[in-house]
């Protein structure tokens, strides 16, 4: 029987040696793909529940009171009505009167709650397919009583820390009671992916009733 040479002994070894690394290379793989879904998913489930309290109001925000950004905690928010136009979700809540700062981009305006704001209105609109918030839109909100306009002014196009991109604004109410709520949506103003080719190409009214009653 011939033994092989050593040339052909280091030929095999070598290819030996590449089977293992292969294997051990496609073992990691699977291992951090394995890691990553699982990371991936924790953080989803993490966010969710996050936002689910904010949603829920002050009896559960409690999950979220150890939470701050640059100091600044969450506070609970109410949520006011909902609709579904052409696949966006156009949601209105109110919190607690809050100061926001306008920048246009070189400078600075503080607008501070005055002792008679009633509350913060905030106008979320989201892909209700994906959740993910669309920018560029505007947004006027009108609300009257009994016939006679109370507030009628436009949502600023706001970032939030924990209510995440909305449209919002402070609003004076004269007192408990039912009010109508006006919400004119217009079209982003933006390049478009072919998705949203043909939805929100013109303005869209969603209208409301609620009711009112100082904290």
């Amino acid at each position: 029987m011939l033994r092989p040479s050593r040339l052909e002994v280091r030929a095999r070894h070598a290819v030996l040696m590449l089977a293992v690394a292969m294997l051990a290379a496609g073992c990691a793989a699977a291992d951090k793909t394995a890691t990553t879904s699982a990371s991936a998913s924790n953080s989803s489930s993490s966010s969710s529940s996050g936002m689910s309290g904010m949603d829920m109001g002050a009896s559960s925000s409690s999950s979220n009171s150890n939470i701050s950004v640059n100091g600044i905690k969450p506070v609970p928010s109410q949520l006011l009505a909902t609709s579904t136009w052409q696949g966006m979700s156009i949601e209105a809540r109110t919190m607690t009167p809050a100061p926001f700062v306008i920048y246009n981009g070189s400078s600075e305006q503080v607008v501070k709650p005055g002792p008679k704001t009633s509350f913060h209105l905030m106008v979320m609109l989201n892909d209700a397919h994906t959740g993910v918030a669309i920018p560029y839109a505007t947004v006027w909100a009108t609300i009257t009583k009994d016939g006679k306009v109370i507030f009628d002014e436009r949502q600023w196009p706001m970032i939030s820390a924990f209510m995440g991109p909305h449209y919002g604004n402070n609003v004076e109410l004269p007192g408990p009671g039912t009010y109508q709520l006006s919400l004119l949506i217009s079209p982003p103003v933006s390049a478009r992916h072919v998705e949203y080719q043909n939805v929100w190409l013109k303005p869209h009214r969603v209208t409301a009733t609620f009711h009112w009653s100082p904290a």
